[in-house]
């Protein structure tokens, strides 16, 4: 594998250069939308940005693209826009995710177009925030926790679902539902929360962040099928 800070410098660049394109608001035509989820034109050019500078290293597994992990070779896993929902109402909460896997979480790159925020880690290295070092916060007792959570798009809402949703949160002091599970995991990183649980998550939206609080000092648990399946839900997903 090439050298770690090599490459996460490579994944810095690309996701400020998308998301410098982002925050210009370009790309704002929705390319497709279905009851719970939309796809804008700025998905897909912010995937192309990303892909053409990281591509030459690595084999990409894009939300937008498709794709296939490998398990014997390091491959890129990116989300160009985390969010998206939220970018289009003008609602100030996404980024730009791009992690790195070779059976688990090796390096992750989140990027808060919006607040300037870069979001970095390598596991075994340490996180960063901007380039000052975050960790986790150490919190473990779930009366005390901020805990982080959502509805994926493949979310059933009915009664039963959310009932059993209630069941899994209510322990904690407080639940907050952004709209970006990359977002969510690298606030778990930096200590602006203390967890994060979600049920039938896609591996591109949780990759870079699971690697940030991993970096971070951090556990996670998986709860069901292997998280390198991606062709169906992947279970659940709980990190602290």
């Amino acid at each position: 594998m090439d050298n770690l800070h090599d490459v996460l410098e490579s994944a810095k660049l690309a996701a400020r250069t998308a998301g410098i394109a982002l925050a210009s608001r370009i790309g704002l035509t929705a390319r497709s939308a279905s009851q719970r989820d939309t796809k804008l034109e700025a998905d897909s050019a912010s995937e192309s940005m990303i892909l053409d500078m990281l591509s030459r290293n690595y084999p990409v597994l894009s939300e937008e693209m498709g794709g296939i992990i490998s398990h014997k070779s390091p491959t890129w896993i990116v989300d160009p826009l985390d969010g998206t929902v939220n970018y289009s109402r003008e609602i100030p909460i996404s980024c730009v995710s791009i992690g790195l896997w070779n059976d688990g979480p090796i390096m992750g790159v989140v990027y808060d177009f919006t607040r300037d925020e870069m979001f970095t880690g390598i596991v075994g290295d340490g996180a960063f925030l901007n380039d000052e070092k975050i960790q986790v916060s150490g919190i473990s007792n779930p009366s005390d926790a901020i805990v982080y959570t959502g509805f994926p798009v493949a979310s059933s809402f009915e009664t039963a679902c959310i009932s059993e949703f209630v069941n899994i949160v209510q322990g904690y002091k407080k639940v907050r539902l952004l709209g970006s599970a990359a977002l969510s995991l690298a606030y778990v990183a930096c200590g602006r929360g203390d967890a994060y649980i979600e049920q039938n998550i896609r591996i591109w939206d949780v990759a870079a962040g699971l690697a940030l609080v991993k970096a971070a000092g951090g556990s996670i648990k998986y709860f069901g099928d292997d998280p390198l399946v991606v062709t169906a839900d992947n279970g659940s997903i709980d990190c602290r």
